[in-house]
């Protein structure tokens, strides 16, 4: 059977490549070891996807080349995604932040795809497992399901996050096995775990959430950090797993814009016998002020600490070093960074520069977005942009 286009991959880059590439008149095939489209998609933000975001920059992604992101991002902006659900009559609202939300559930999306896909005729072939993909004039792919030929072949597999809905490396090996380098990935937007004292230390802390800045080398993020059993999360945290790597050290302010050191002289001469950690629940949780300062100093009452100790707790409380053991796993990570290097990849077209006809879009190239829609944006960008260079097979 013999298509213009085959793309492999039912997921946001891949439909939204599927409706770019059957506009322009390609004989179109979308296949998929899944049962159905966009089962991915289904599970972001509990359901209800954060798709896009207003300030969607080049700079909100992590990739070997920083600049790669810059010809899709402008190609396609969030105004063009508000267009699309507006064309479908799908309702969003937006955060303050910027982060635009579906109103109603993700099956609105998915659905959007598959009507845009029905319309242009577009073809899917689901619970199809590639056994083998090899190329002369033509790309032969090789399934369980049959064999399948196409002049372009499109590879929108995703990465290794959500292997319960079976991601796989299936991209990274196609793209090897075409003589591209694959940038190691690894979890990202995902938990880190606590090493073992710190375990000890800090369990009874899980539910605990605080407002904090956190640093590791140049990435710095302010936003509600979670404390877990087994470690931390909430945005701050899901948001530097992108950066830090495992075991580096990272540090937490945790009164960010708050000057406790003069808070603490202040009240010094005038607490009474009220204890270190008991002023500090004025300001912070009082379960995380008593396990905090137990864990780092002795509970005592304030008139009788040092000036010099008040300001050791101070700056403790605002430079707090922590060295995660790891992050979480695939499991629990929302993407997976690294993937197909972009240094074969056309930032324009994203054809490859060893194989003609060969692409890769979404998240199994080496563009990683922050939390906050960016790789929703991503994959519709970049399959939007393929879309409009793949031609018919001559």
């Amino acid at each position: 059977m013999n298509y213009d286009v085959i793309i492999i991959g039912a997921g946001p880059s891949g439909l939204m490549c599927a409706t770019q590439a059957a506009k322009r008149g390609c004989r179109t095939l979308v296949m998929d070891h899944n049962g159905a489209a966009g089962n991915k998609l289904l599970i972001c933000g509990g359901g209800r996807p954060n798709f896009t975001n207003l300030d969607v920059a080049f700079k909100d992604y992590k990739s070997e080349n920083v600049h790669f992101p810059k010809s899709a991002l402008a190609r396609f902006v969030p105004e063009d995604m508000i267009s699309l659900l507006k064309k479908h009559k799908i309702d969003y609202f937006r955060k303050p932040s910027g982060k635009l939300f579906l109103k109603g559930s993700a099956r609105l999306l998915v659905k959007m795809f598959a009507d845009e896909c029905d319309k242009l005729g577009v073809e899917f072939l689901f619970s199809a497992n590639v056994e083998n993909i090899t190329k002369d004039t033509l790309f032969k792919i090789k399934t369980d399901r049959g064999s399948f030929q196409s002049g372009s072949l499109i590879v929108a597999t995703g990465g290794l996050s959500y292997k319960n809905l079976g991601a796989s490396d299936l991209g990274y090996r196609i793209a090897k096995n075409f003589g591209h380098e694959v940038i190691a990935p690894y979890p990202a937007l995902t938990p880190l775990l606590w090493g073992k004292d710190d375990r000890s230390r800090f369990k009874e802390l899980s539910g605990i959430s605080i407002k904090a800045e956190v640093k590791c080398r140049a990435f710095t993020i302010c936003d509600d950090m979670l404390f877990t059993h087994d470690g931390l999360s909430g945005p701050t945290i899901l948001s530097l797993s992108l950066h830090v790597k495992d075991g580096e050290p990272f540090v937490i302010d945790t009164l960010p814009g708050v000057d406790i050191k003069g808070i603490l002289l202040q009240l010094k001469n005038n607490a009474g016998k009220r204890f270190i950690a008991s002023v500090l629940s004025g300001y912070l949780p009082k379960r995380f002020a008593t396990v905090w300062i137990d864990a780092y100093f002795s509970n005592r009452p304030l008139n009788e600490l040092s000036d010099k100790l008040l300001n050791k707790i101070s700056e403790a409380l605002h430079r707090w070093e922590v060295a995660p053991a790891a992050r979480a796993g695939y499991d629990k990570a929302e993407v997976t960074a690294g993937g197909v290097s972009t240094d074969d990849i056309s930032s324009k077209t994203f054809e490859s520069k060893k194989v003609k006809g060969l692409y890769f879009i979404g998240e199994v190239l080496d563009v990683t977005g922050a939390l906050g829609g960016y790789n929703l944006h991503w994959a519709f960008a970049s399959g939007f942009s393929a879309g409009q260079f793949i031609s018919k097979a001559s």
